[in-house]
């Protein structure tokens, strides 16, 4: 698995689950979704998944490394050309840069919380050439889930330098009354609002959320369940195919899916 430096200034570059039990987030996941592991780069506390061979998502038990509790979490990285700068844009607007920016094997990582409260990571360094979302070994797309998808679309857009019209970062278009970001002529990510400003569920609380491709979205739902998951809505049609979305027995939530966007 190579690494390049031509990722995207602004465009996804990776996923990761955040978790207290890699051992058993493995096994849900390898049942699930088919997936393999092998250890990550990092240490014993690490591992990437797998699909066909190409690499997929990360797994991160951060409970065990930093001896904390942990919300378990799916949890999206953007590509960054200079972490420091990122943080200090990402402060000025008033939302929260929680850990690092830290050095993180051959790059710089933190995470952060937009002014809704949804969490999101960034990346300064080289990424995985194989990845890219919707491509195979990769998610099918990112979506934030929120009260209001303009005010975020401007505060990404300020952050990671969304829509500025050069030819290297990410555009932005206003379609299925969603917010779209495309980059290299496809959508890697959309923003979509709604009523959640009371909303005591975890599921509904601002966040971006995964979609994962599957061939059998019914297969999938079935084999979370029987690994101990559960399904929070579906399966079911929507306007870019069959979908579930699943709750790993941590609390992890995800949607699997058979469509992809254009």
């Amino acid at each position: 698995m190579s690494l390049t430096d031509r990722a995207v200034p602004g465009a996804p570059c990776w996923v990761s689950l955040l978790t207290g039990d890699l051992a058993g987030a493995q096994a849900f996941y390898g049942s699930v979704m088919g997936w393999t592991f092998r250890r990550g780069s990092l240490g014993e506390d690490f591992s990437v998944a797998l699909s066909d061979g190409r690499p997929v998502a990360g797994i991160s038990n951060v409970a065990r490394r930093m001896g904390v509790p942990v919300a378990v979490s799916w949890t999206s990285y953007f590509a960054v050309e200079n972490a420091d700068v990122t943080a200090s844009r990402i402060r000025e607007r008033g939302a929260t840069v929680a850990v690092g920016p830290l050095t993180v094997g051959p790059g710089r990582a933190a995470l952060a919380a937009d002014p809704a409260g949804a969490v999101f990571g960034f990346w300064e360094g080289k990424t995985l050439r194989e990845w890219q979302i919707g491509r195979q070994g990769a998610p099918a797309w990112l979506e934030l889930r929120t009260r209001d998808a303009f005010a975020s679309a401007i505060f990404y857009g300020e952050v990671f330098e969304w829509a500025t019209g050069r030819p290297d970062r990410c555009e932005v278009r206003y379609e299925d009354e969603a917010v779209m970001v495309r980059s290299g002529g496809h959508t890697v990510a959309s923003l979509r609002g709604g009523a959640i400003e009371a909303a005591p569920d975890p599921q509904i609380r601002p966040r971006w959320h995964v979609y994962f491709y599957v061939d059998d979205v019914e297969k999938a739902a079935e084999s979370a369940l029987a690994a101990g998951g559960t399904v929070a809505a579906g399966p079911g049609e929507s306007e870019m195919g069959r979908e579930a979305t699943l709750r790993d027995p941590d609390g992890g939530l995800f949607t699997v899916t058979t469509g992809s966007r254009s």
